[in-house]
Formats: structure tokens, sequence, C-alpha cells
């Protein structure tokens, strides 16, 4: 696959949207603005690879991309530290568990646990927010490059809900608290009725791997209450990390 065509064939994959089942040809084609004739050649050749998979007429995205991710292994490395942290975090509180990592100015969920009645928030597996509307994203912002920083706090801060901050002071005055405390929180700014309180992952103070939170409907769950076990999660995980880096080095130098 030559690079223009590969370029191509990561512009069709990257029109798939989390919630997104069963793409038509028609969807595709105005979502990429391909020609037909190259989007259907394009199509085939990816269905052959399994990168894409054809039921009927819609499209989804393949099995063979959940096992490439699988492959990556600064990810596979965190969710296998991260796993037992995120399911504690649940049993303490019995809300929804998010691990999150740091992608430009969004927030991609990687991992995502929830329980029965779990409440109904906008963040999905594999899916993106911005920074400034969620207490993992706040987390994340604050440890990020001061690049990073001044183009979310000097862009357009997207009104995702009645209470999303958009005033670059006062969310520049709660990443300075997230910064001395170890915690941030939403309070119903991603969505009405979700509140949440997230924290970083932090294996030193110029590498943020990611970040973890609990989020859960503001009629029954007290964010505050839980910034303890939360950054306690985050704590653990940072630790357990850097042993593992440390082990690998050893090993690395004995051979």
């Amino acid at each position: 696959m030559t690079s223009g065509r590969l370029e191509r064939a990561v512009e069709v994959m990257e029109a798939f949207r989390p919630d997104d089942h069963g793409l038509s040809f028609g969807d595709l084609r105005q979502r990429t603005g391909m020609p037909k004739a190259s989007l259907h050649r394009l199509l085939a050749e990816l269905v052959r690879l399994r990168l894409l998979d054809l039921h009927g007429d819609g499209y989804d995205l393949g099995g063979r991309l959940f096992e490439l991710g699988m492959r990556a292994s600064v990810e596979r490395d965190l969710l296998e530290v991260a796993t037992p942290f995120l399911q504690d975090l649940y049993e303490r509180t019995h809300e929804i568990v998010h691990l999150g990592v740091r992608e430009g100015v969004e927030v991609v969920y990687v991992a995502k646990l929830g329980g029965h009645r779990q409440a109904r928030i906008p963040s999905r597996l594999g899916g993106r927010m911005p920074l400034h509307a969620t207490a993992i994203g706040k987390v994340l912002l604050a440890h990020a490059p001061d690049d990073i920083q001044r183009t979310v706090l000097e862009g357009k801060l997207t009104r995702l809900a009645p209470r999303t901050i958009t005033a670059p002071g006062r969310l520049r005055a709660q990443l300075d608290a997230a910064l001395a405390t170890g915690v941030a929180f939403e309070i119903e700014e991603s969505s009405v009725g979700t509140v949440c309180v997230g924290s970083a992952i932090v294996s030193d103070p110029d590498d943020v791997v990611a970040a973890v939170s609990v989020s859960g409907p503001a009629n029954r769950f007290k964010p505050q209450q839980h910034s303890s076990s939360v950054q306690a999660a985050a704590v653990g995980i940072a630790a357990t990390l850097a042993r593992r880096r440390e082990l690998a080095e050893t090993a690395r130098r004995a051979d």
C-alpha cells in the first residue's frame, strides 16, 4: 500500500465514531469526500485485510484493529498494571471508573468499568472528550506541556453542558488546584447530572502516562468523598509501573 493509499485508509478508519454501527458506503463517502470508485476499491482492500468488516450494506471497524491495538506495548502494559486498581476502585464506589490518556487536547478513554446501575454519561471506551470538560481531562491538562495548555486556554472552550467551564481564568485556577491537591473535579460539565473526580498517574514530574477517575450521578455520588481513593489508585498504578520499568531495565543490563 503506497503512502497516499495508506493515508486514505487511515482517513476511512478515522471516519468511524465510537457509537457508529454499520456505516453505509454513502456515509463513508460523505465523511471522507473520496471519489466513488476510489472509495470502493479502498473499502474492498480494507475488508480483505480484516481492518473493516462488511455486514450486509454496512461497514464496521474490523477485529484485526483490536488485535493490533492490544499489541501496542505502552497501553498494554498500562492496562495490565491498572486493571486491579480500577477493579478495586469500582468495588469501593460501585460507580463508573475510567482510565484515560491524553492525545493532543482530548482525553481518550482506554478502560471503563461500570455495574448494572451505572449512570448514563457521555464517555465511551475508545471515545474522546475535550480536556477542559472532564475531571480526568483536567488533571491531564494540568500536567500537560505549556504549549498544550496555551492551545486549550487561548482557544475556544466548547460548551458541552450548561455548567461547562468556558472562562479561561476559571479553568486556569482549577488546573492550579489540581496540581496542588492531586485531584480535579467535574460538576455537571460534560453532561447534566454527572459529577466526577480524577487524578493523574504520575511516574515523575515530567512523565504523566494517564489518569483515573470515578463518575456518578449528582443525586447520589459525592466526588469529594472519594478523592483520596482515586488518588491512591493513581499513585498505586504509577508505583507499579515504575517497579516494572526498573525490573525491565535491570534485566536489560544483565543481558
